[in-house]
């Protein structure tokens, strides 16, 4: 739970073997000062839960940011939309991110497909998705 709202906290899915989001992920957590999002592979018993809950997202091979998560009123983004969702969250200089939000939606998830076709070649892959340090463990979700 949130110290702020009382509701769960947020949950970020991600790509567990991508080099880069887990790169974005390691970033992610050095500038969240509330401490409070939590993370999870797509691979992961609890993203799978989610996308039950989603059908719609059967078969994402996106960012995924999970609101109130397993509440009555559960909110997920994807792509860009997810991607524009953590820079809130993150709030102070990112929010000047929101900013390409007045990009239509459609363009910039062209724009997020081709990048995410090429993340492997760019970034390269994890054989398994890499086990986060002591200090932080407690915020990833299995």
């Amino acid at each position: 739970m949130s110290e702020v709202t009382g509701r769960p906290a947020p949950v970020l899915l991600y790509d567990g073997i991508c080099g880069f989001c887990n790169s974005a992920v390691q970033t992610i957590l050095r500038l969240d000062r509330r401490g409070t999002l939590r993370f999870a592979a797509l691979e992961s018993g609890f993203a799978e839960a989610v996308i039950a809950r989603h059908p719609a997202l059967d078969g994402v091979d996106s960012v995924v940011f999970v609101d109130n998560p397993g509440g009555p009123d559960e909110r997920v983004t994807v792509k860009s939309a997810a991607a524009l969702r953590v820079a809130d969250y993150l709030g102070g200089p990112w929010r000047a991110l929101l900013v390409a939000g007045v990009v239509p939606a459609r363009l910039r998830d062209r724009l997020y497909d081709g990048f995410a076709r090429i993340r492997y070649r760019v970034f390269g892959t994890h054989d398994t998705c890499p086990i986060p340090g002591p200090d932080v463990r407690a915020r990833f979700l299995d």
